[in-house]
């Protein structure tokens, strides 16, 4: 007999089955001995009372042989299939490929960055020397910008596609168990790279391409449809399906396709800072202790406000992380963050920021772009700031909300360095004035949050693309352009490693019914 059962247990018991099982034993009356195997099918951790605990859904297997499940992906060879191009090797396109494979088609990945192998190079050069690559960087490259930027899996999309088996894939390439059952999947900086150029050569040994250091500089259209790519190597790649899957800060596509006369819209975004605390702030808050339990993980946390009919709102929040230089051109500064796998750095950070919507920003006629060039002027600004070699502008938070320079920093994650600036000068006034009211109200949700102890980095400004490249409801291809497929972030469709994923899972199903 298999049941379900949901049981709560001590932090220190939650790895451990012996205990487990007496708490299954007791809860069920089921005698101990019979218990055979449990299986542990979903996991959070409860923090509202005073005690934290952990809350599970497990499988109880009650004189039944439990046996584990094997991740594995079979496909049949591709190689001589009709060819589907893939622009972008990020979630949406690797999981894109993975799904033309598995109905029948080829796909050829066009990658304007490096493999994973390759980029770390330049990434060492964006910390320590100040200088960006604009191929290879925290947002270009193999597996896109969640490569090095975290590998949160957590998602709101439940209804666009099965998150499940997008999760499996990564545990079949080398991803732990643990994100099948935790509330907030995460793999890890040090660990998601290995898994990408997994899924990678997966993707070649059934035939398969990638191309790396292989830019589109053009779409090839005749009489509405799509017959191809070109590239700056000046090649030519023909296929009747292109899906286009280049994440939200290739802002030369967005360039390329208002050149070539496609239609593209502009799009709302989010505008803000990151911003770095002790983690012991955090855990002290979110725990109700002085010292986090050893069984806990970092505490995170997610908090909203509304401000004059606007929201504030915490974005990609990194326990135990770091703040990373994420600029992708000279001359602009750009920030994100990241936790390896075991979460274990001093510090936590999250993109506090505001909603920006397109009467906020004004633009000539019907500027497309308007949003992009907003935000590139931001990102300039914060930039010339911080005074070059990708130094952030930064100030503490209870400075900033009462509008005076800091007269130093604290000690905080961001490699480039950081310079004690006024904020107010750095972001629009109708931003500030917002941020300023919110973060005191944040204080009063979550003690210790206001703090002075608390650093603010500017600019937080890639929270989502500020293009929307617009596609049918029902075949998911733009409305110009027979065959051609708007996909991911990039294109507006998705937030995120799952949605992105699921995304280019989607826009795989449509192009094959579209070629079959």
């Amino acid at each position: 007999m298999i049941k379900e059962i949901e049981i709560v247990c001590q932090p220190v018991q939650h790895n451990n089955l012996i205990a487990l099982k007496q708490i299954v034993a007791s809860v069920t009356n089921i005698p101990e001995n019979k218990i055979t195997s449990l299986k542990i099918i979903k996991r959070s951790i409860d923090a509202r009372g005073r005690n934290v605990v952990y809350r599970m859904l497990v499988m109880v297997f009650i004189e039944e042989i439990f046996i584990p499940e094997v991740f594995t992906i079979n496909f049949k060879n591709v190689k001589d299939a009709k060819p589907i191009i893939i622009v972008g090797a990020g979630p949406a396109g690797l999981f894109a490929a993975l799904k033309c494979i598995e109905l029948g088609f080829k796909p050829i990945i066009l990658e304007r960055g490096k493999d994973v192998k390759k980029r770390r190079r330049d990434l060492a050069n964006v910390n320590k020397q100040g200088t960006v690559n604009p191929e290879s960087n925290y947002c270009f490259g193999e597996g896109g910008a969640g490569t090095y930027s975290d590998g949160k899996l957590y998602t709101r999309s439940t209804k666009r596609g099965d998150i499940n088996s997008v999760l499996k894939t990564f545990v079949a390439h080398g991803a732990t168990e643990d994100i099948l059952i935790d509330a907030r999947p995460h793999i890890g900086t040090n660990k998601l790279p290995q898994i990408i150029s997994s899924i990678s050569q997966s993707i070649i040994n059934v035939g398969g391409e990638i191309h790396f250091e292989t830019k589109v500089t053009n779409l090839l259209i005749a009489f509405g449809k799509i017959r191809g790519v070109k590239t700056n190597l000046n090649n030519e790649w023909n296929a009747e399906a292109v899906i286009l899957a280049t994440g939200h800060s290739a802002n030369d596509i967005f360039e390329m396709l208002h050149r070539q006369h496609i239609l593209i819209e502009p799009k709302p975004f989010a505008l803000g800072v990151r911003i770095e605390h002790p983690q012991y702030i955090i855990d002290n808050a979110q725990y109700h202790c002085q010292l986090r339990d050893p069984n806990l993980p970092p505490a995170y946390y997610n908090l909203v406000e509304q401000v004059e009919n606007r929201g504030v709102f915490s974005f990609c929040m990194c326990p135990g992380g770091i703040i990373a230089p994420c600029a992708t051109a000279d001359s602009e500064i750009v920030v994100n963050g990241w936790s390896p796998s075991k979460r274990n750095n001093p510090f936590a950070n999250s993109g506090t920021v505001v909603q920006v919507n397109l009467e906020d920003v004004k633009g000539i006629g019907d500027n497309p772009l308007k949003m992009l060039e907003f935000q590139q002027n931001i990102e300039r600004i914060a930039f010339n700031a911080g005074g070059g070699k990708l130094v952030a502008p930064a100030q503490r938070m209870i400075d900033f909300v009462e509008n005076r320079l800091s007269n130093n920093l604290p000690l905080n994650s961001y490699i480039p360095g950081v310079k004690s600036v006024v904020l107010n000068e750095v972001l629009p006034n109708w931003i500030n004035t917002r941020l300023k009211k919110a973060l005191p109200v944040f204080g009063k949700k979550m003690k210790g949050y206001y703090t002075n102890e608390a650093i603010l980095v500017g600019v937080e400004s890639r929270t989502s693309s500020p293009v929307k490249i617009p596609r049918d409801k029902e075949s998911l291809q733009h409305p110009q352009i027979h065959g051609l497929f708007p996909c991911g972030e990039g294109a507006g469709y998705a937030g995120g490693i799952i949605s992105a994923a699921i995304d280019g899972i989607n826009c795989a199903i449509a192009t094959s019914k579209l070629l079959l």
